[in-house]
C-alpha cells in the first residue's frame, strides 16, 4: 500500500511519532505540560530554563560596560516608543472600526423586535462590539437605550454578553502579527484563544439559564437595591492623557452622536468631530470683530462659530471625503502601524529578555505557577514552568499566587482604562514565553473584571436620568464575568479553556490558516448564521439550531469516551474512521488552501504533514510493526 511504505520508510521515527502522539493524547485532558515529553522532545508551551552564554558584568571592561549600558538605554527607549505607538494605533483602530461600522450599527440596535430574541440579542452584541472595536461604546449604547425605554433590562442582558465576547476579538487580532514564527505564533494565537474561549463558554452556559430564571437580572436589581449611588463617581483617565495628545491630532470622533445611534437621536452628519471647545469671548464679542471691519464675512447667528466654538485641528478637520473613506485610510495606517510595532516589540524583548534577566521576569511574573499548569500546593507547584524552583506563597496559601494574578489584571485594567490593550499587550508577551499560559490566564479573567469596575464609574458619573439604568448594565456586566470566574477557575479540573486553546494553538502551528477560519467563524459567520435564524422566528431557530447542538454535544461525548474509556462504546465508534476523511481531519482542507494560496506561510512543515497524514489515517498505523 503507498501510504503505508511512505510511513514506513524510517521505522525509528515512526515509532518515536508514536511515542509523541501517545504523549499528546495523555496530555490533551490536562492544563499544562512538562518542559520534556516523555520521548526526548521539548514541549512548546514551557518556559525553559535559559543560561547566559555572554560576559558577566565583571568579564567586562570599562568600554564594554558604557557599551552595554547604552545598549540596554537604547533597547529601554525603543520598547517604551514601540509601546506608545503600539497603544495609540490601537486607539486609531478602534476609531476606523466605528467609522466602518457605527452606521450599521445603528441599524442593529434600532430593531426592537430582534433584540427581544436572547440569542439574536447575544449575537447583536458580538457584531457591534466587532465592528466598532470597542466595549465602552457598546455599553453605552445598550445604556443609552435602557435609560430612553427602547430597550429593557432583561433584554439588554444578552447584549452585555456578546459585548464581552466580542472584545477578544483584540488580542485574535494582535497573536496574527506573530504568524511569521511557529512556535510564537502557536503560543500567541493560545493565548488569545483562552480568553475567547472563557468568554464564549461563559455565554453559552449563562444564556439559558438567564432566559429561564434570569440570575443576573436579580442579583443586579438586589445590588442595586442595597446601594446609595452618589452621582460623580470617575474613573482615572491614565491612558487617555499619555495618548491623547497624538491621536487627537489624526482624528477625534463625536461621542454624543456614536452613543445617540441606538437611542434613534443621532443625525445624518459625520461621525469626525468638527467643532472642539469655546473661546472666552461671547457671540456679540465675534459678531462686532468681523464684516467689512474685519475684511470678512460674519458668522451665521446659530453657526458653532458665532457661539463661540473653535474648530478642532486634526487631520481630518474639514474633509471633504466620507466617513467610510476615513475609515478604510484609517484601517490601513493603524493595521500597518500596529504589526510594525508589534515585530519590534517583539524583537526587541526576545533581545532583552535574556540569560538572568529573562529568568528573573518569568520567575516574578509566573510565580507560584506549578509545573504542569495552575495554582496549587505542593513540592509540584514549586517546581514552576521553567523546571526550576520559583517562589510561591507559604503553605497552605500557594493556591492564592492566580487570584492574585486575577486582581493584577483587574486593577491594571481599571488603571489604563482598556482591556483591549492590556489583552493586546499580554499576548505577545506569551508568544515570546515570558509569561506562560497558566499565568495569562487569570491576567485575562482580572481584565475581564476590571473593564466592569470602569464602566461602573462611567455609569456613576453620567446623568442623574441614566443613573440607575446604567449602574444595573454595568452590575449585570460585572456579575456574568464574576459567575464566568466561578465556573472556569475556581474549581482546577474546569479550566477548560487552558487546553482547549492549547489545541488551537496547536492546530494553527501546523495549519496557520486555521487562524483566520477560527477569526471569521467565531466572530463573523457563526453570529450571522445565527442571528439569520433569529429573524426567522423562535420556531425555525429551534428546528435548525436544535438538532446541531444535540450533533455537536455527541460528538464532544464520543470523542471524550474514545480518549479516555474506549471500552464504554460500540466497537464502531471507538474511532472515527468511519467517517470520510474531509470530516475527521484538515488535511483535504489544508491542500485546498495550499492550492488557493501557493505560499510557504499557509501550508504545513513537512514532519508536521507527514505526521498528520499517518495519524489521522488509523488503517496506516494499524499496519507498522511497533
Amino acid at each position: 500500500m503507498p501510504n503505508s511504505l511512505a510511513c514506513a520508510q524510517d521505522p525509528p521515527a515512526t515509532l518515536d511519532t508514536v511515542g509523541l502522539v501517545d504523549q499528546r493524547l495523555r496530555n490533551a485532558g490536562t492544563s499544562g505540560s512538562a518542559p520534556m515529553l516523555e520521548d526526548g522532545d521539548v514541549d512548546p508551551w514551557a518556559l525553559p530554563q535559559l543560561k547566559d552564554a555572554g560576559q558577566s558584568w565583571r568579564e567586562l571592561s570599562m568600554a564594554g560596560r558604557a557599551l552595554q549600558v547604552a545598549a540596554g538605554f537604547l533597547k529601554a527607549c525603543g520598547l517604551l516608543g514601540s509601546l506608545y505607538l503600539f497603544i495609540c494605533s490601537l486607539d486609531i483602530l478602534s476609531s476606523a472600526f466605528q467609522l466602518l461600522g457605527s452606521r450599521a450599527a445603528e441599524d442593529i440596535f434600532r430593531d426592537d423586535v430582534v433584540l427581544s430574541n436572547p440569542v439574536a440579542g447575544l449575537v447583536i452584541g458580538v457584531l457591534v462590539t466587532v465592528l466598532v472595536q470597542s466595549s465602552s461604546t457598546s455599553s453605552s449604547i445598550v445604556v443609552s437605550m435602557v435609560a430612553a425605554k427602547l430597550l429593557t433590562v432583561r433584554a439588554s442582558v444578552p447584549v452585555i454578553m456578546g459585548v464581552n465576547v466580542g472584545t477578544s476579538i483584540t488580542s485574535t487580532l494582535v497573536s496574527l502579527a506573530q504568524s511569521g514564527e511557529r512556535d510564537e505564533f502557536r503560543r500567541a494565537f493560545g493565548g488569545s484563544a483562552v480568553h475567547g474561549v472563557f468568554n464564549w463558554l461563559t455565554a453559552l452556559i449563562l444564556l439559558p439559564l438567564e432566559r429561564a430564571a434570569a440570575p443576573l437580572e436579580r442579583l443586579s436589581a438586589l445590588a442595586l437595591g442595597a446601594a446609595s449611588l452618589q452621582p460623580g463617581g470617575r474613573a482615572p483617565d491614565i491612558l487617555k492623557v499619555l495618548t491623547r495628545p497624538l491621536t487627537h491630532l489624526i482624528v477625534q470622533l463625536d461621542a454624543d452622536v456614536i452613543r445617540g445611534s441606538g437611542t434613534g437621536n443621532a443625525t445624518n452628519g459625520s461621525l469626525i468631530k468638527r467643532w472642539c471647545g469655546t473661546e472666552g469671548q461671547t457671540a456679540a464679542g465675534n459678531s462686532s470683530n468681523c464684516g467689512a471691519a474685519a475684511g470678512g464675512p460674519c458668522p451665521e447667528r446659530n453657526s458653532p462659530a458665532a457661539q463661540g466654538q473653535l474648530p478642532c485641528r486634526h487631520l481630518f478637520e474639514g474633509t471633504a471625503l466620507a466617513d467610510l473613506a476615513v475609515g478604510f485610510i484609517l484601517l490601513a495606517a493603524s493595521l500597518l502601524v500596529l504589526c510594525t510595532c508589534l515585530v519590534l516589540l517583539v524583537k526587541l524583548l526576545n533581545s532583552t529578555l535574556r540569560g538572568h534577566v529573562a529568568q528573573a521576569v518569568r520567575t516574578v511574573v509566573n510565580a507560584g505557577g506549578p509545573r504542569g499548569g495552575g495554582e496549587g500546593g505542593g513540592e509540584g507547584a514549586r517546581l514552576g514552568v521553567t523546571g526550576s524552583p520559583s517562589p510561591d506563597l507559604p503553605f497552605p496559601f500557594g493556591w492564592l499566587s492566580g487570584y492574585l494574578a486575577i486582581l493584577t489584571g483587574a486593577g491594571l485594567t481599571f488603571a489604563l482604562q482598556s482591556s483591549s490593550v492590556f489583552t493586546a499587550a499580554i499576548v505577545p508577551l506569551v508568544g515570546v514565553r515570558v509569561i506562560s499560559l497558566e499565568r495569562a490566564y487569570p491576567l485575562f479573567l482580572g481584565s475581564n473584571v476590571g473593564t466592569t469596575t470602569t464602566a461602573l464609574l462611567a455609569a456613576l458619573a453620567g446623568p442623574s436620568h441614566m443613573l440607575i439604568s446604567a449602574v444595573q448594565v454595568a452590575l449585570i456586566h460585572f456579575f456574568f464575568n464574576l459567575a464566568g470566574i466561578l465556573l472556569w477557575y475556581v474549581v482546577p479540573i474546569l479550566r477548560l479553556p487552558i487546553p482547549l486553546a492549547k489545541r488551537f494553538g496547536d492546530l494553527t502551528a501546523r495549519y496557520r490558516w486555521v487562524a483566520i477560519a477560527y477569526l471569521l467563524l467565531s466572530f463573523l459567520l457563526l453570529p450571522l448564521a445565527a442571528f439569520g435564524l433569529s429573524l426567522a422566528g423562535s420556531a425555525v431557530q429551534a428546528a435548525a439550531g436544535g438538532p446541531l447542538a444535540v450533533l455537536a454535544l455527541l460528538t464532544i461525548l464520543v470523542t471524550i469516551l474514545q480518549r479516555h474509556r474506549p471500552a464504554w462504546l460500540p466497537r464502531r465508534l471507538r474511532s472515527w474512521a468511519w467517517l470520510p476523511l474531509w470530516l475527521r481531519s484538515l488535511e483535504p482542507w489544508d491542500r485546498l488552501v495550499s492550492h488557493c494560496c501557493p505560499c510557504k506561510a499557509c501550508s504545513p512543515p513537512q514532519a508536521a504533514a507527514k505526521e498528520a497524514h499517518c495519524f489521522e489515517n488509523p488503517e496506516v498505523l494499524a499496519s507498522q510493526q511497533l
